[in-house]
C-alpha cells in the first residue's frame, strides 16, 4: 500500500508503513525539539525533549484521521510539540520564584489596564510594580523562558496567519475541546489586536515566521535582550487579557 493510501485508510496501516512514516517524520521531531530547546535553560537535555517528541509523533501517526481535513505533517507537529511541552511541565523546570514573579506582572498589567482604560505602556506597568524601567526590563528578561510552557503558536496551513493556541491535551480531538479551543482562539485574536504594534511584530516574527530572537533583533534593528523583553511583555499581556475574559483558560 502506498503512503497516499494511508491517508484514506489509517485503520489498515501495516507495521511496515507505520515504521516508514515514523522514520520519514523524525527530522520534523528533531526540528521542533531543537526550536523548543533553544528557549529553555541549559539544564534541560535535548535528548529528553527528542524522546518526548518521538512519542508525540507515534501518537500522531496512530491517531491521525484524514477526514478532519488536516495534513499529517500539520497534525504531527501539533502532537510532537504538545508531547514535548507536557514533558517540560512534568519535570517542573521553571523556578517557583519566576512563576510567582510572572503572576505579579500579570496582576500589575491588569490593574494598570483597568485604571487607564487601555493597554498600559511599558513605563506605566513598571510604575504599577514600583520599579524603574531598567529594573522592569531586567525582570522581563528573567521570566522570558516561562513563556514556552504556557502558550504556543501552531501554524495553520489553511490560514494566512498563525493562530495562538494552548498546547494540546490527550483529549484534544474531542468535540468539546475543539469548541473550547475555537473560543479561546477568538479571545486571543481579540487580545492581540489590543497590544502595541511593536509587540505584535515580535510575536509574528517569532511564532509565525519562526525566527529566533537573534534574527528578530537583526530584522528590527534592536538589541537581542530588548526583543526578549518585548516578547515577554506581549505574552504577559495576552495571558492577562485571556484570564480576565475566561478565568479557566490558564489551567
Amino acid at each position: 500500500m502506498s503512503a497516499a493510501a494511508y491517508y484514506y485508510a489509517p485503520d489498515i496501516l501495516s507495521e511496515e508503513e507505520r515504521e516508514r512514516l515514523i522514520l520519514e517524520h523524525l527530522p520534523q521531531v528533531r526540528l521542533v525539539a531543537r526550536k523548543i530547546h533553544e528557549r529553555v535553560p541549559d539544564s534541560i537535555c535535548f535528548d529528553d525533549l527528542l524522546s518526548a517528541g518521538v512519542i508525540g509523533l507515534i501518537q500522531a501517526i496512530d491517531n491521525f484521521d484524514p477526514r478532519q481535513g488536516v495534513k499529517l505533517r500539520t497534525y504531527a507537529e501539533f502532537r510532537i510539540r504538545g508531547a514535548i511541552l507536557d514533558s517540560l511541565r512534568d519535570i517542573d523546570w521553571a523556578p517557583r520564584l519566576k512563576r510567582k514573579q510572572a503572576r505579579e506582572f500579570e496582576t500589575a498589567i491588569a490593574r494598570a489596564e483597568q485604571r487607564l482604560g487601555r493597554a498600559p505602556e511599558e513605563a506605566e506597568i513598571a510604575q504599577e510594580l514600583g520599579l524603574d524601567i531598567d529594573e522592569y526590563r531586567r525582570k522581563l528578561t528573567e521570566i522570558e523562558a516561562l513563556n514556552i510552557g504556557e502558550m504556543e503558536y501552531v501554524r495553520d496551513e489553511h490560514k494566512t496567519s498563525a493562530v495562538l493556541k494552548y498546547t494540546a491535551s490527550a483529549e484534544a480531538e474531542s468535540p468539546a475541546v475543539t469548541l473550547e479551543r475555537a473560543e479561546l482562539e477568538r479571545l486571543i485574536s481579540v487580545s492581540i489586536d489590543r497590544i502595541p504594534k511593536v509587540e505584535k511584530t515580535v510575536l509574528s516574527l517569532y511564532f509565525y515566521e519562526e525566527l529566533n530572537l537573534r534574527e528578530i533583533a537583526e530584522v528590527m534593528g534592536i538589541h537581542l535582550s530588548r526583543v526578549s523583553q518585548i516578547k515577554s511583555q506581549a505574552i504577559l499581556r495576552l495571558r492577562t487579557s485571556i484570564a480576565r475574559r475566561w478565568p479557566g483558560a490558564r489551567s
